[in-house]
């Protein structure tokens, strides 16, 4: 049997207050609940499972749509040093984007629930991302967030650049 992997389904921000980020991720976004947040959860198997010597954490899960859970945890043993998120371009750095149906009034709704975004959204209308309206903005932690609205989807174009990369790309042994 091959492996198939149907979704995404969840993704997951480290925080520094559980409760400060339901206010806005659950009040200011909108989000409701999947679990209530849970104790705080520790041990030997909970070290082992995450990685993380001492783990010590709560956590709980929002709905996004039908289909996609956002979890905040917040770590008791978070490094005293560690207050400020990875800048976007550093490896590892990730971003949640949230599919709007329009991104203007999106922005125009979060921006007077005083919500500050890095620009006025973006149009897209050439390339690979032929389509796509986006902005960015950040949680109470620094966490990058997008809105995204996908306006059209030129299947046929992104199908041919798609088998275009695969018929040429890199060999993988040019690339170890």
């Amino acid at each position: 049997m091959a492996l198939k992997l149907s979704k995404i389904h969840h993704t997951a921000i480290i925080v520094t207050n559980l409760d400060r980020s339901i206010y806005f991720y659950h009040d200011l976004l909108g989000l409701p609940f999947s679990n209530e947040p849970s104790p705080w959860f520790e041990g030997p198997e909970l070290e082992k499972g995450v990685n993380v010597p001492g783990a010590k954490l709560r956590q709980v899960s929002l709905s996004v749509g039908n289909h996609s859970t956002l979890e905040l945890i917040e770590y008791a043993n978070r490094p005293a040093d560690n207050n400020t998120p990875i800048q976007q371009n550093y490896l590892g750095a990730m971003h949640v984007a949230f599919e709007v149906e329009n991104v203007e009034e999106a922005f125009a709704e979060l921006t007077a629930k005083g919500i500050e975004f890095y620009s006025e959204p973006n149009v897209v209308d050439e390339g690979v991302l032929a389509g796509w309206r986006w902005v960015y903005f950040h949680d109470p932690d620094g966490i990058p967030l997008e809105l995204v609205e996908v306006a059209y989807y030129e299947a046929d174009a992104r199908a041919a650049g798609i088998a275009e990369y695969l018929r040429t790309r890199p060999a993988l042994a040019t690339l170890l």
